[in-house]
């Protein structure tokens, strides 16, 4: 009988350490970082006055429109059933892609974190159009880079002529006339899927 209350209290020792330890790892289960969020708590840190914050604002928000028209744009060229919608997604992919590299590259020189993945916000609307098949793909594709250039534009507008930094007005200033290349072009294509 000693043995059976032996083998009882050691089974609910072991029971109660293993109920432990599979608590202790799902506490220790965070979800990831939005990486615009980690950028965003780097540059609040580092910059003091809102003249450079601004500025630092104006690069993570450039990196994750760069971030969400490259990987909406990736899918398109791989769901899309409509020419004017591959064309697009290949115009986007390749534009944003150099736009990034500049952008990593002038956020580095100033010394800004930036988003390097897809933010919550991007994620949730990567999933919204993985969804969608056939025409509504292609609809809901041009649907979101009308509403994310139109976007896009009014913050590169604002740093061609707010931003205190000349290299980054600069850039601002010379990347628009591709952005609003690339509205013209998805325009084109909203009308045509309707």
């Amino acid at each position: 009988m000693k043995t059976d209350i032996s083998k009882t209290l050691n089974s609910g020792k072991l029971l109660l350490i293993l109920l432990l330890f599979a608590t202790s790892i799902a506490c220790n289960q965070q979800q990831p970082e939005d990486t615009k969020e980690v950028a965003e708590d780097r540059n609040d840190e580092k910059f003091e006055n809102n003249k450079s914050e601004s500025d630092a604002q104006f690069l993570v928000n450039a990196s994750e429109i760069n971030l969400m028209e490259i990987k909406l744009s990736e899918l398109a060229e791989r769901n899309a059933v409509a020419a004017e919608t591959k064309e697009l997604s290949k115009m986007m992919m390749d534009q944003h892609n150099k736009n990034q590299e500049e952008l990593k590259n002038l956020a580095a020189s100033k010394s800004i974190s930036i988003p390097v993945t897809l933010t919550d916000e991007g994620e949730d609307k990567y999933k919204k159009l993985m969804d969608k098949k056939g025409n509504d793909f292609d609809k809901e594709y041009c649907d979101l880079t009308v509403s994310g250039h139109r976007d896009a534009i009014e913050k590169f507008e604002k740093a061609s002529t707010d931003s205190q930094d000349p290299d980054i007005k600069n850039w601002a200033t010379t990347t628009l006339p591709a952005l609003r290349n690339h509205l013209d072009h998805a325009l084109t294509c909203q009308t045509k899927m309707k």
